[in-house]
């Protein structure tokens, strides 16, 4: 894992790298799932959370149209965090957000697989992932149907 520190001057250091990183640079590490933890240089202790909070803010702050969190969502996020136990918000939250990118990613991978056929060739891979679908139907309400008849004295 990689470490960087933060100094008291506010500024990050990228040990594997010896050089000084921005939050930016950070985002870029997240992004190409790089997994790191960011250390106060003088005491150790993990401040990872705290500068993840603090990438999302900038991103939040740098495109107004693309923003997350909107101020009806944040004020119910401290109303969570003022309950006498709150939520496992959390959890659902990961959960919630790691289904969405999976979404995400199959639909991109199959808008970038339908540009590569020809409009009759999407057609006809639909119709028979269609036709796949029925006979399977079909036959398992046959085989529902073969077990009543099983059932029934004769």
């Amino acid at each position: 894992m990689r470490v960087i520190r933060k100094y008291a001057n506010r500024r990050l250091y990228d040990t594997e790298q010896s050089r000084y990183v921005t939050l930016e640079d950070l985002r870029g590490l997240i992004l190409d799932e790089v997994p790191f933890r960011v250390e106060d240089a003088k005491s150790g202790e993990d401040l990872t959370r705290t500068i993840l909070l603090s990438i999302i803010i900038e991103q939040e702050q740098a495109d107004g149209e693309s923003e997350v969190f909107s101020n009806d969502l944040l004020e119910q996020l401290i109303r969570v965090y003022a309950m006498s136990q709150p939520l496992p918000l959390a959890r659902y939250l990961e959960q919630g957000t790691r289904l969405m990118l999976e979404q995400q990613k199959h639909v991109q991978d199959q808008w970038q697989q339908a540009m590569r056929h020809s409009p009759m060739e999407l057609m006809r891979e639909l119709a028979e992932e269609n036709m796949r679908f029925w006979q399977q139907t079909i036959s398992q309400a046959g085989d529902k149907d073969d077990d009543k008849d099983d059932d029934e004295p004769k």
